[in-house]
């Protein structure tokens, strides 16, 4: 061989190794590993390279539930902020069933590039515990991206309940076990599970009434057919317009949205019961996507605008790092575990 061919850093062909010939020929030991160096990190290109051009088409938020609740609403907040931020549609798509086990399913087996999210809300945590065979285990199949916030519960009863406040309501549950009528959106669901801790907590007997959603258990409280239920923010407009009477809120603090209602906790040491929402992703998916995500989301929980309709909404805003919001992600799975074993809850 008479001379070096080199094409795209291959040998000529017929070669078994690189062959010079005279100190003029000679690679230059620095060059060399230069070279070395380019190669080495040329299998991670193209993943970097997606990282920086996401997104490049349209994103799909997968909510497991219709229109019009809590995790839609949130869904939809958050999906029209990214859709400006990034310049590509974040299209949210509802697919109710099961508890939102059908839109989890769609998403862990979806690809993970980024392209398919979650709306991560209470009924992940609790689902673990309360179905006992999934296709899929959410801690490790679904990877945290970012908290968006926390949404408290508020402990409503009906104007014709002797009580005005959580102690004088515990007295007259104990004096009339099993009379209480205690409405919720369906077994398993955050105003079920919140009454549940309530009755662990207490050791008050009332009877759980499930329906088959937030609306109609709200109705049948208006209407007197029920006395008590741990209802969701929409029912802070009854709770205004004095047609429920609200005697605490779930959260460890007060709300915003009804700062004169005294926290649960402050009657039940310990208690703490709220809906933890975020932005979960397929097992897989590039830490510099997530990344990516996290910047934003945290970035709109900080714009005035943003904190304010989730001020609305009677939550707590709830930014922080991947890691911080599997941990919390992780804590409340324990914690609804312990609650629906005590309450022997089986889904619809």
């Amino acid at each position: 061989m008479n001379q070096v061919r080199v094409a795209r850093g291959l040998a000529a062909p017929g070669c078994n190794s690189l062959q010079l010939e005279g100190d003029t020929m000679k690679l230059p030991r620095r060059r060399f590993l230069q070279l070395a160096g380019i190669v080495a990190t040329l299998p991670t290109v193209p993943r970097t390279a997606r990282a920086q051009t996401y997104p490049a088409r349209p994103v799909r938020l997968i909510v497991g539930f219709p229109p019009g609740g809590t995790n839609d609403v949130l869904a939809r907040l958050l999906g029209q902020w990214l859709t400006e931020r990034l310049g590509q549609t974040f299209v949210v798509e509802n697919r109710p069933g099961a508890a939102s086990n059908v839109a989890t399913e769609a998403v862990v087996r979806a690809p993970p590039d980024g392209y398919t999210l979650l709306l991560v809300g209470p009924a992940h945590a609790v689902n673990a515990t309360l179905y006992d065979r999934l296709s899929y285990d959410f801690l490790r199949d679904i990877v945290p991206v970012a908290s968006i916030s926390r949404e408290p519960l508020f402990m409503v009863v009906h104007p014709s309940v002797p009580a005005t406040t959580v102690p004088q309501f515990i007295a007259h549950a104990r004096a009339n076990p099993g009379k209480i009528n205690m409405a919720s959106a369906g077994n398993g669901t955050a105003p079920h599970m919140s009454g549940e801790l309530f009755k662990m907590m207490t050791g008050v007997d009332m009877l759980h009434v499930p329906y088959r959603g937030g609306a109609p258990a709200i109705a049948d409280l208006l209407g007197g057919q029920v006395q008590v239920s741990f209802a969701t923010p929409p029912a802070i407009a009854y709770i205004r317009a004095g047609r429920l009477r609200a005697l605490a809120v779930t959260t460890a603090q007060r709300s915003q949205a009804l700062p004169d209602v005294p926290a649960l906790g402050d009657f039940v040491p310990g208690y703490e019961s709220s809906g933890l929402y975020g932005i979960g992703a397929p097992a897989n998916t590039p830490a510099a996507i997530i990344g990516r995500l996290n910047k934003e989301v945290n970035a709109a929980l900080a714009d005035p605008q943003m904190k304010a309709r989730l001020t609305d909404l009677g939550g707590e805003v709830l930014a922080g790092s991947p890691a911080e919001f599997g941990a919390l992600i992780a804590a409340e799975t324990a914690k609804w575990a312990r609650v629906v074993r005590f309450s022997g809850a089986r889904p619809d």
